[in-house]
């Protein structure tokens, strides 16, 4: 007789597994003692589309988490199942009760190189997004007739000329941190941008003022 244990059936791509959770929809997000998901093990079996079934039919959380915290992307093996969860909406910044990314924890572990570059490259897209977010909401409240130059900030060239130098300074030594490109580093990042932005805005505002005197 067939097995109807659903994480079995998922690790082995059952096609006896679909018509079994069309059939009891409540199982798709079920899971184990330990919080592994049938996510998770579709994840790490590189099963793309029942991966993409669960998120999408099922409507199963992308960022269901086991017992230590970790979504489906910390067990991945494969830079095409990373890509998978990370098209469904994974959050590639979250961090598991080690206080690891997925990336960084593929890093350490040195299994799938592969897939932490590939990983280390999104989570500086996402966190250069954020940043122009951040800086974009800055300006809505900026002085009128502020000008500045908003890009994404991975280079030091699109730092406004106007800066001070000190900022120019200290942001090219905060982008040679090996942490530049997690969340913490980021972070770093958009609060000295901000500062920035703030002190040329009153600088210009001073120098309106002087004018108009």
């Amino acid at each position: 007789m067939a097995s109807s244990n659903p994480f079995l059936l998922a690790a082995d791509n059952s096609p006896a597994l679909l018509p079994l959770l069309r059939e009891k929809p409540e199982l798709a997000s079920g899971q184990d003692e330990h919080g592994y998901s049938l996510v998770h093990a579709a994840a790490s079996y590189n099963h793309l589309d029942l991966l993409r079934a669960l998120i999408q039919e099922f409507k199963v959380d992308v960022n269901l988490k086991d017992e230590d915290n970790e979504t489906a992307l910390f067990v991945v093996e494969t830079t095409d199942a990373a890509k998978a969860l990370v098209d469904l909406g994974v959050d590639v910044l979250h961090r598991g009760l080690e206080g690891l990314t997925a990336r960084e924890k593929i890093e350490g572990e040195g299994d799938f190189p592969e897939v932490a570059v590939y990983l280390a490259t999104v989570e500086s897209e996402k966190a250069g997004k954020e940043l122009e977010a951040s800086a974009a909401e800055f300006m809505k409240n900026a002085p009128e007739g502020m000008k500045v130059t908003v890009g994404t900030m991975d280079e030091t060239q699109d730092i406004p000329a106007e800066f001070d130098p000190e900022f120019r300074r200290r942001i090219e030594e905060l982008a040679q941190r090996e942490d530049f490109n997690t969340a913490e580093g980021q972070a770093d990042l958009r609060k000295l941008v901000e500062e920035a932005l703030l002190d040329q805005g009153l600088s210009e505002e001073r120098n309106v003022r002087s004018k108009q005197a």
